[in-house]
């Protein structure tokens, strides 16, 4: 069955405007509630798309929010916390506070399907209080079950336009002569934003997705180190890579972490003690992933400039 309401919470960042666009070509009306309306400029003029200004951790506005949908798909997601055990309160907020809310104001708003994007690595006992926080999440969603069919994603990195990923090391290999780099060996599995987008609208519209938890994944395993060398190289910056070993690459980030907007944290590193691999095909429904290197350059070539325009031509269909 394909919805006809969807409300998307934290749907105007980077991967919910990516979501929003998808849901939008196929008719179906969004509902965006967002703290504030002047950010969620990305997704204020999509067709079918409502953009609400709402808290979304007062449970009573929650609740409002979804009466009438058919489906729910919660993304809210952080990357830095202040520390805490097993995980810090920035992390519980966000990953465990906000999906245990949603899952009580699905069943009691009477929402029949809940998808919640969560990440690849997550783990109860993993290293890092991002991948316990995350683990906890999921926990959350599954109890949602039998009153709302659940369906879990863990992504790697999610790559693309306007990304903080590959973007930021484009951005750093044109600043610095040489790129130190903490977690030079760790691995990943980056997958396009596109993609991800892709396999949440199966997931709407499939019910065999009902009460899976399914990997993320695009085609390739790389090194950190791989991604800044192919980034850094694309943008017509190419700059030698200091491995740092795990203590330095602490350091780093302790210092990294007194910046207003830390671009590292010493969780992070603790994360990437684990790879951030999938576990079978990259994609589920039989999907083909993107490669990096197929639509990258598109936007961080030197070629990109004329690149900027494809979002409008593909959306003006020419």
């Amino acid at each position: 069955m394909i919805p006809q309401r969807v409300v998307l919470i934290g749907g105007s960042g980077f991967v919910g405007s990516a979501i929003a666009n998808r849901l939008a070509e196929a008719g179906v009306g969004v509902v965006i509630p967002t703290r504030r309306r002047s950010r969620a400029g990305a997704v204020l003029l999509l067709p079918n798309a409502e953009v609400v200004e709402a808290d979304c951790h007062d449970e009573a506005t929650l609740t409002r929010l979804l009466a009438g949908a058919d489906a729910v798909i919660s993304l809210v997601g952080v990357l830095h916390s202040r520390s805490g055990s097993p995980f810090g309160p920035d992390f519980a907020r966000a990953h465990v506070e906000l999906p245990t809310k949603i899952v009580a104001a699905c069943k009691a708003a009477g929402v029949p399907r809940l998808i919640h994007i969560s990440a690849l690595g997550a783990d109860a006992n993993g290293p890092s209080e991002y991948q316990r926080s995350k683990a906890a999440g999921e926990a959350a969603i599954r109890s949602a079950a039998p009153e709302v069919a659940w369906t879990i994603l863990r992504p790697s990195v999610i790559f693309g336009r306007g990304d903080s990923f590959l973007n930021l090391f484009a951005k750093l290999s044109g600043l610095f002569p040489v790129l130190p780099l903490g977690g030079a060996g760790a691995r990943f599995q980056p997958v396009y934003v596109e993609d991800v987008a892709e396999v949440v609208w199966r997931c709407l519209t499939d019910p065999v997705a009902s009460g899976q938890t399914l990997d993320v994944a695009g085609p390739t395993v790389y090194t950190l180190r791989q991604l800044v060398e192919y980034v850094s190289a694309l943008v017509g910056h190419p700059r030698p890579i200091i491995a740092l070993p795990e203590g330095l690459a602490m350091l780093q980030a302790r210092l990294m972490e007194l910046a207003p907007q830390p671009l590292m944290s010493r969780d992070n590193v603790r994360s990437m003690r684990a790879d951030n691999v999938a576990s079978g095909a990259p994609l589920p429904f039989g999907m083909s992933p993107t490669a990096i290197e197929s639509v990258v350059p598109q936007w961080l070539g030197h070629t990109a400039q004329r690149a900027n325009y494809n979002p409008f031509r593909r959306h003006a269909r020419r």
